[in-house]
């Protein structure tokens, strides 16, 4: 990724534009084609992304450091209150649980329905699924920070 400063403003661009103007001058057509050094010399500059996690972060405006155009990683404000992010995270696991649980349930209605037994297997599968999630639902229940819960993974 490429930027550049035309008039106060910086613009970027995933290549550099086949046509553009920029210093006055108009490049029409073959600014693909143009070489690294032609580019410099022109005001591009590399952008330079951080690694960054959106779930609790955000990029500041670009802006020029050195030589390059890069971003500060800012910590988002996270709105909801404790409680609530909790509530949503114990949501999220259930519906994942649910999620699992429901391709064994035929096993079950079976069962309820026939009398013919669920194999053994599937019942201790489903318990440890159980099991697991109420482990998870405590270790959410225990985090004492917004990010943390933000951060806390769900998946079985």
């Amino acid at each position: 990724m490429k930027a550049i400063e035309i008039n106060g403003e910086i613009k970027t661009y995933s290549s550099i534009p086949n046509s553009f103007k920029v210093n006055g001058k108009y490049i029409a057509g073959g600014g693909k084609n143009l070489s690294e050094d032609k580019i410099k010399e022109l005001g591009f500059k590399d952008v330079v992304t951080p690694d960054i996690d959106y779930r609790i972060q955000e990029l500041s405006e670009i802006k020029l450091v050195g030589d390059v155009y890069t971003y500060d990683v800012i910590e988002k404000s996270i709105k909801e209150t404790l409680a609530e992010l909790k509530s949503e995270k114990l949501s999220q696991l259930k519906t994942n649980v649910g999620m699992e649980l429901s391709q064994t349930d035929w096993y079950i209605i079976r069962e309820a329905d026939s009398g013919e037994p669920t194999p053994q297997s599937i019942k201790d599968e489903r318990a440890a699924l159980r099991n697991q999630s109420n482990d998870l639902e405590a270790k959410i229940n225990a985090l004492t920070t917004k990010k943390a819960v933000v951060l806390f993974d769900t998946n079985l």
